[in-house]
């Protein structure tokens, strides 16, 4: 009887039979860490622990190592101690003694008269002098990452607001004087505001008074149609409010991650009704609310499917002609994206190119970059893999900690301890009316744009080629508004360096929104503008706006009068909503469908 002994098996033999084993057992154990993140997210509120972490290491061990600058800061505090006892002595002999400092420009907490008479501006004026120091101390700490002294000193100011005195019931003039009033009722109606605002949240309803703002009846009600409808997009086409048109329509790319209307809001402040009513023909995507069935649609999926298909539309219902075309936010990087890869190619079909608070250059986002480094990253796609799109509520409170004081503390105050509702608008209605991200858009759009810069750098490809803004050719006008905390104009400013182009470049009063939503007639309001060609010498920001002058009122309508002379001259009749034999005939009215979509 033969025996066969087996010989022993080879390091190689050993090896599994199926190489791809072991790649499923590694995604297996990151799927594990994945679980974890996005568990730990709903703790955190989207904000990545270790991220705050590896900053304060950072500044603490250098700052623990680093003995001029501490120094300084006890030079500083003992220079701000005498200079607050210094006040306070003048303040009890006199009234109307001079503060010793003044707040940070948009700071409102201590503007009522309460607050300038002791003790309570003694009071403000330690917490400011204290607010100060703190600044001192988080920032210019020698060796400290520059992206980890700003999350550092962003959150130092966030736990300071938590203790500042407009917050604390008793150390408040304002809520003593409305308690005085009421003979305290206003904490019991706070208390029910309070209850209330728990309850809808807990039930994904909108905040109170958001319905008096319903889409379709009091916002979004510009007639129109959907003349074309894919998986991603609705497009708008709105209704002719003048015997004659400008030849040239102009196409609307708003940002996918809230609903389209922001540019269409009520009546009265609505730039797609001034687009109208001024003669131009107006489409407008709308996009949809992704689920989680959408996980994989890309960056690209985006461009195709959205901006590309609808200039395929715009492109068969006002033929040979081209078009004006606009972005918003997000939405105006995706179509300087999409025209810089047209020009690459020779496609013609635009007359111009308009960027509203958006962003081709990501080296500078402001505060929103404390969020964005590759801890943060991992943080969010961990967030994102677990239901396959990012919705507004995991983020919501970071965007919200960006203007605590404005979104977070001064609500809490008037609506809670004044117990005084905050009136809606419908700036406010929509904002809360939020969408969703598709997990792998999301994540291309933050690695490629903000961590990497791939646009800026040349270096985003779009079919196997580069999409360079340097080629686009057509005349740019790029809007940035002065208090942007999404969008800083001077990171907007960039589109300057990165074309080669004339540019026109506002740079208006507000924020992100309400610096867009900068109707004719809105008082207050004011912009600076100038045109640069492209043999014009380049200037910095801070010499162009030393050398612009401010102008009071709107900037729509330079806006209109700039879209008129890159338009072909004279009026023609208004085109027909969509166009049946070309296969875009009308689907629904507007608003359409996908804005209603939750």
């Amino acid at each position: 009887m033969n025996i066969a002994i087996a010989a022993p098996k080879t390091q190689h033999e050993a090896m599994p039979s199926h190489p791809c084993d072991e790649t499923l057992g590694s995604e297996g154990f990151r799927a594990i860490d994945r679980m974890r993140d996005a568990l730990l997210a709903q703790l955190s509120g989207g904000i990545s622990p270790a991220s705050i972490m590896l900053a304060m290491f950072d500044w603490s061990i250098h700052l623990a190592s680093a003995p001029g600058k501490q120094m300084e800061l006890v030079q500083k505090a003992l220079r701000k101690s005498v200079r607050l006892a210094t006040h306070c002595a003048a303040a009890h002999a006199r009234a109307d003694t001079p503060p010793c400092i003044e707040p940070l420009p948009g700071d409102n907490r201590f503007r009522a008269e309460g607050w300038q008479k002791p003790p309570y501006s003694l009071w403000a004026q330690a917490f400011l002098l204290n607010q100060q120091w703190w600044h001192n101390v988080t920032n210019e700490v020698p060796g400290v990452m520059p992206h980890h002294q700003d999350v550092v000193a962003f959150a130092a100011r966030q736990l300071l607001d938590i203790v500042s005195p407009s917050n604390i019931p008793f150390a408040n003039p304002e809520v003593i004087d409305k308690a005085i009033q009421t003979g305290g009722a206003n904490f019991i109606q706070g208390f029910q505001n309070w209850v209330e605002d728990v309850n809808r949240l807990v039930m994904g309803q909108p905040p109170v008074g958001a319905e008096t703002f319903t889409v379709g009846r009091d916002v979004a009600v510009t007639p129109g149609k959907v003349v074309y409808r894919n998986h991603l997009i609705e497009l708008i086409q709105f209704a002719p409010a003048t015997e004659s048109v400008c030849a040239e329509p102009v196409l609307i790319v708003p940002a996918w991650i809230m609903k389209y209307y922001i540019l269409d809001l009520s009546p009265q402040n609505s730039l797609v009704r001034y687009l109208v009513s001024q003669g131009h023909t107006v489409f407008c995507i709308s996009w949809r609310n992704p689920g989680a069935e959408d996980r994989d649609l890309s960056m690209d999926d985006y461009r195709r499917m959205g901006v590309m298909a609808a200039l395929e539309a715009v492109s068969a219902i006002v033929p040979r002609t081209r078009i004006h075309a606009t972005g918003y936010c997000l939405g105006g990087t995706l179509l300087s994206i999409a025209a810089a890869a047209m020009a690459r190619t020779g496609d013609d079909r635009l007359a111009s190119l308009t960027l509203l608070a958006a962003q081709t250059d990501f080296t500078e986002p402001g505060e929103l970059a404390l969020f964005i480094d590759h801890s943060q990253m991992h943080f969010l796609e961990s967030m994102m893999w677990n239901r396959g799109y990012l919705s507004a509520d995991q983020m919501a409170g970071a965007f919200q900690l960006l203007r605590s004081n404005d979104l977070v503390w001064s609500r809490l105050v008037h609506d809670y301890l004044i117990g005084e509702r905050t009136p809606m608008i419908d700036l406010m209605a929509w904002n809360s009316d939020t969408t969703r991200r598709p997990y792998r858009m999301h994540a291309e759009y933050l690695k490629r744009l903000y961590l990497d810069n791939e646009l800026a750098a040349g270096r985003f490809m779009v079919d196997g080629r580069p999409a360079a803004l340097q080629n686009i050719r057509v005349p740019v006008f790029a809007v940035g508004t002065e208090r942007d905390h999404v969008a800083p104009w001077r990171s907007v400013y960039k589109i300057h360096q990165l074309t080669d182009t004339d540019v026109t470049f506002v740079l208006t009063s507000g924020g992100h929104n309400a610096g867009i939503v900068s109707e004719p007639g809105h008082r207050g309001r004011s912009f600076r503008i100038a045109h640069k060609r492209t043999a014009d010498t380049y200037l910095g920001p801070a010499e162009w706006t030393e050398m612009v002058p401010p102008k009071s009122g709107s900037w729509w309508v330079d806006w209109t009068q700039w879209l008129a002379e890159h338009s072909t001259p004279g009026r023609v009749a208004p085109p027909g909503l969509g166009d049946r034999e070309k296969g875009y005939a009308p689907l629904d009215s507007a608003p359409g469908t996908y804005v209603f979509q939750r």
